[in-house]
């Protein structure tokens, strides 16, 4: 063994350990994670800062792909050759960048996931967008580096005049920890820089504000804002994207869906192999075709549903097992001064926004340096040519050019660079107009260093520089959000912020179709008008059930069989006036053989309050409101029923009113609620009123000071009747008679509650919608048969009554004695 050879004994499991550091390290900070202040990584600051020197800029003609390949591999980045051009491929494909920072020319892929030509074939150039990332690197604005061998200087960071982390997004996988900022749109992130530049203190909610959330660019939706703010609160959350799908119903009427934009980062031909691999395996029945129509207007996947297949139903099933609908986790991890860390919306921007303080002063003092400079120079020039005639003599009588810099130095008081300067004067510069040149030049950069010196002095000027300059970026580069952000299905977390507190119609019809409209939609007309269509129904179908509530309320629906679901309001789908509205089962997991029977509005489940339900067979009970707090999807069970019994109405108490029932025959029982003892959720209730042969319950309602009793006929007879005409009774009664049933009236259909200040809504089998002020309604005595109260078609019949809001009547000026009453919508 050679002498001076020296042997170190080490401890393996050490060595490895310090090793696999080493190299984790170098994998975080020089390879997998992006700067905070550029938002780029090492290979894509290489790649932008050697095609800008190689002058390959937006404004130059392209060239090939190879040759920047080459230069960024030869003098940055000693890696594969593959590497790079697959990351400047990924820069030009303008469904990865939201805002691409290469120009491409040929082919770089699509989004099918076919592959790039090889980089001797494609050429490429700066986008003019990247070269706002590079502008003012050459005025000292960065520091800079030595290359992997120091042959070469290269950027520690770029000046990123906009902010490319958050606008075009990261993502990368180091060791131990993984990167996923999903990209946004320029203006919106601008908006929140500049807003936090003028008042550091704002919160992440107000910061949301400017900041809506992702936008991709391949547009999509991004159901609810939870996530969104989660992401944007702690640095990490989920959101769910879901490609833009229509459906369209053919003439023959048979539905095809369309879709049209697919969620972040999902490969189309991938997503349609997908979708035929599940109809090849029977996993998802009713698709008699599958066609990609896709060219270069835009993306076009064509799904034809068979003729008895639900649209609705076969999409929720491609939502759940496609990547029509997926999930994006969003982590905010980043490098901060070399250490990753995971950041919040604010720490995002506010350390741009720091950077952006450090480049505009490293600006300001490099072109303040160079503006002292020159005027460093035209002090000595005016010097030259005030004493002209003894710098040329002084010139001439010397023998070399450094004696004569030497003299002028002494003679005249000057530096090196002003005798250099005089010596290197042309002799036009001695001509008047040349020392007035030389005057005016002197006293603008006097003003200009002036000017500079002010703006270091106060950083609120430095500010206002980066908004000024933030502001012009965003006029000329600024675009439409691609990304609709949309209120989360029965499945997602609610948001409710998304969603304005307005109140809407909410009407379920007979067969089962549900939709909701805006209250403002039926304007008020008079008792005896033709009314308005409400919507369009098929000829075996009407309108059941209408309600008044508010968009944020929670709804419950209550089935024949005796089960519970609920929904929010903002989560039944809005529609026309005509329309017929979605399928309910799409909405809720209710039975084959369920129907909806009662529909109550709930805004708080609070403790002391109850619902108390009652049936066609008479019976009754009173359920805590709290019990019905937390409700499965697929629903619960609300009350255990006797054989051949339905739900016929639900109400809220606070467990002191009155109740009255009403029956088919025209008999009414009033008793307090207090005599139905509280019970449990699936108990099945006490007898509530006693029936006669064929009679059945048609409407229970709740008492309050004040309000009369509506009774509405069959045949579209009513009237309303004073409460003090109906006396309190003890629970299980006959009853009194509240109606004069006859053929001309017809059978009671229903019961309400109401006072002067609300509106009746009636309703149709044909789906014709009539709203009357209350206060227009004859108050008759008990036992009377009521007026008319709107002309029905042969053979029609009234089939939902409901009440609303009261709205301001029309002028009766304006009205006409006519009994067709012309009504436009608001």
């Amino acid at each position: 063994m050679n002498e001076n050879q020296q042997i170190k004994e080490i401890n393996i499991s050490n060595e490895m350990r310090n090793s696999f550091l080493d190299y984790a390290m170098s994998v975080i900070v020089s390879r997998a994670l992006p700067d905070v202040r550029d938002g780029l990584k090492p290979v894509h600051r290489r790649i932008l800062y050697a095609m800008n020197d190689l002058g390959m800029t937006a404004e130059k003609a392209y060239k090939k792909s190879a040759r920047i390949v080459g230069e960024v591999i030869g003098k940055y980045h000693p890696h594969g050759d593959s590497a790079v051009y697959e990351t400047m491929v990924r820069m030009a494909q303008d469904f990865n960048f939201r805002y691409m920072l290469v120009d491409g020319h040929g082919n770089f892929g699509s989004v099918d996931g076919d592959a790039a030509a090889a980089m001797r074939y494609t050429e490429a150039r700066m986008s003019k967008i990247s070269m706002e990332l590079i502008r003012d690197i050459n005025k000292n604005t960065i520091d800079f580096q030595d290359n992997y061998d120091g042959s070469e200087r290269e950027p520690i960071v770029l000046p990123a005049r906009f902010p490319n982390l958050l606008v075009n997004g990261a993502t990368g996988i180091a060791v131990g920890m993984a990167t996923n900022i999903p990209p946004h749109q320029l203006g919106e992130i601008i908006d929140g820089v500049l807003a936090l530049s003028k008042d550091p203190e704002l919160t992440t909610q107000e910061l949301m504000e400017y900041v809506q959330g992702p936008d991709f660019p391949t547009a999509g939706m991004i159901l609810g804002k939870s996530g969104i703010r989660k992401a944007y609160e702690t640095g990490k959350g989920s959101i769910i994207i879901r490609g833009k799908v229509e459906i369209e119903e053919k003439a023959n009427g048979r539905q095809t869906i369309i879709v049209t934009e697919l969620p972040y980062q999902v490969n189309k031909a991938k997503l349609v192999e997908r979708i035929a691999e599940l109809v090849r395996d029977k996993k998802i029945e009713g698709i008699t075709d599958l066609r990609d129509e896709s060219d270069r207007n835009g993306m076009r996947i064509v799904i034809e549903v068979r003729r008895d297949a639900n649209a609705n139903v076969l999409l929720n099933n491609l939502y759940k097992q496609t990547a029509i609908q997926t999930s994006f986790g969003i982590n905010l991890l980043a490098l901060v001064n070399g250490e990753p860390k995971v950041l919040s919306l604010k720490s995002c921007l506010k350390h741009y926004l720091d950077h952006q303080i450090v480049v505009i002063k490293r600006r300001t003092k490099f072109e303040l340096e160079k503006a002292e400079a020159r005027a460093h120079i035209l002090e000595g020039l005016k010097v030259a040519l005030d004493h002209l005639d003894a710098v040329i003599s002084l010139i001439r009588a010397s023998q070399t050019g450094e004696i004569a810099k030497n003299g002028l130095m002494e003679t005249f008081s000057l530096s090196e660079r002003q005798a250099q300067a005089i010596l290197d004067m042309r002799l036009q510069r001695l001509t008047g107009l040349e020392r007035e040149k030389i005057e005016e030049e002197y006293q603008e950069l006097i003003k200009l260093i002036a000017e500079l010196k002010a703006i270091l002095a106060d950083e609120e000027r430095v500010l206002e520089i980066i908004r000024e300059e933030l502001t012009q970026l965003k006029e000329q580069y600024n675009d439409k959000r691609r990304t609709a952000i949309v209120p989360g299905g029965v499945e997602m977390i609610e948001d409710e912020d998304l969603i304005p507190v307005e109140n809407i119609i909410v009407s379920l019809t007979h067969n089962g179709y549900i939709k909701r409209l805006p209250i403002s939609t039926y304007r008020s007309q008079r008792r005896g008008g033709r009314g308005i269509q409400g919507m369009g129904t098929n000829d075996d179908d009407f309108l059941e059930h209408l309600l008044t509530t508010s968009t944020h309320d929670t709804i419950l629906f209550f089935t024949n069989k005796g089960k519970v679901y609920r929904s929010k309001g903002y989560e039944i789908p809005e529609f026309s006036r005509t329309a017929k509205g979605l399928p309910i089962v799409n909405l809720l997991e209710i039975d084959k053989d369920e129907s909806i029977n009662a529909i109550i509005p709930v805004s708080e489940f609070l403790d002391n309050w109850y619902l108390f339900f009652t049936t066609k067979l008479g019976i009754s009970k009173r359920v805590p409101l709290s019990a019905f707090a937390n409700i499965r999807t697929n629903g619960l069970i609300a009350i255990n029923l006797r054989e051949d019994d339905d739900v016929i109405s639900v109400r809220l108490t606070d467990g002191t009113k009155d109740i009255v029932v009403g029956t088919s025959k025209g008999m009414m029982i009033r008793f307090n609620e207090e005599d139905v003892r509280s019970m449990g959720r699936t108990a099945t209730g006490v007898k509530a009123i006693t029936l006669s042969d064929d009679d059945y319950v048609v409407g229970m309602e709740v008492v309050e000071e004040h309000l009369d009793i509506l009774v509405v006929t069959e045949l579209g007879y009513g009237k309303r009747t004073s409460q003090e005409e109906y006396r309190i009774q003890s629970r299980g009664g006959k009853g009194l008679k509240t109606l004069n049933v006859t053929e001309k009236n017809g059978k009671m259909i229903s019961l309400k509650c109401v006072s002067d200040e609300e509106d009746l809504m009636l309703i149709t089998e044909s789906g014709v919608i009539i709203r009357m002020p209350i206060e227009q309604i004859s108050r008759l005595g008990r036992v009377t048969q009521g007026v008319k109260l709107i002309r029905l078609d042969q053979e029609g019949h009234v089939a939902t009554v409901a009440i609303a809001a009261k709205e301001d009547e029309e002028d009766p000026s304006t009205l006409e004695d006519s009994d067709e009453i012309e009504t436009t919508e608001e």
